[in-house]
């Protein structure tokens, strides 16, 4: 196992806001927004003690899908690259890579030079995708994607080893005899998979360093790591591995505006108490969103969350 998290304590990082802007998260400020509040945000996270700051992967949304995602999805690797010069400390992460969509030697290429570049500080989230079109216009395998992603895996982690020369063979794919540097900065890059199915967790367990659950609510939470475990013991891995959750909205204090019925907000002893929760049910990261009306009452709030809410997470 590739270990990313301090152990015996509950981390948090976040999704970055304008690199994705479906509405079913983005707040308004973000549509006029580029690169410059990008930095901003991941500067502040950098500063803040956040374990890692997330970016998502699509190539391209279908008209039937455009109103609700938006076609607002930029790059992974270029927005990460870009975020890593700015940045020292904090991870960074593929939430999650359509690594499917891709061939994984071409992939492979991006993400270690990705983690060349920023000193080892590469998470590689990957999950299956759900866009048919999107698949469709690459030339990819939708309907066998599970498998797609499994096979991508397996030759990923050869591919971003340490060997100059990796070697694979699988179903789909094989490739020997070919060299490609520079090679990751670290000896083994972190593969975190993402997705709450039953294939997903499976895949989690038995191929995964840390499982990124997509929108269980916490009351089903505990099911699905109980299930993640057992899967892994059945499997024979004896590695622990990394759990993530996705934490409700939050507000740091009294917004004075509407937020939304599920936003967590108050006084930082209350905010943690709430999120200790998911440390008790075996969560060894949260991933956390605030509500804003601002790129400046953003970072504020992530100030005021790392300040005073992120000191009492693990007491």
């Amino acid at each position: 196992m590739v270990r990313v998290l301090p152990e015996g304590r509950l981390s948090y990082g976040m999704q970055l806001p304008v690199q994705s802007q479906s509405v079913i998260y983005a707040e308004g400020w973000e549509a006029a927004a580029g690169a410059e509040e990008l930095a901003e945000v991941a500067r502040v996270a950098d500063r803040g003690g956040f374990a890692y700051i997330a970016v998502c992967d699509h190539v391209a949304i279908p008209r039937r899908l455009a109103d609700a995602m938006s076609t607002v999805w930029y790059d992974p690797v270029a927005t990460l690259s870009y975020l890593a010069a700015v940045t020292e400390r904090v991870q960074l992460l593929s939430h999650v890579a359509v690594v499917g969509l891709r061939h994984p030697l071409a992939a492979a290429k991006q993400y270690a030079t990705l983690d060349h570049l920023s000193g080892g500080r590469l998470v590689l989230g990957v999950g299956a995708g759900h866009v048919e079109e999107e698949f469709a216009a690459l030339g990819a395998d939708f309907a066998g994607r599970g498998a797609v992603l499994d096979e991508s895996i397996d030759a990923l982690r050869a591919a971003l080893g340490p060997e100059e020369f990796p070697e694979f063979a699988g179903e789909r794919y094989a490739f020997s005899g070919l060299g490609q540097r520079p090679r990751p900065a670290r000896e083994r890059v972190p593969v975190w998979v993402g997705g709450s199915s039953p294939a997903a967790v499976r895949r989690a367990a038995v191929r995964g360093d840390g499982w990124l659950p997509q929108g269980d609510p916490r009351d089903k939470l505990p099911y699905q790591i109980e299930k993640l475990r057992s899967l892994r013991a059945e499997a024979g891995v004896t590695d622990p591995i990394e759990i993530g959750a996705i934490a409700e909205p939050l507000y740091v204090g009294e917004p004075g505006w509407e937020v939304g019925r599920r936003t967590l907000t108050g006084k930082p002893d209350a905010l943690a108490e709430s999120l200790r929760a998911y440390r008790a049910m075996g969560v060894d990261q949260i991933q956390v969103r605030f509500r804003s009306r601002s790129v400046t009452e953003l970072t504020d709030q992530m100030a005021a969350f790392a300040a005073e809410v992120a000191p009492l997470l693990s007491q």
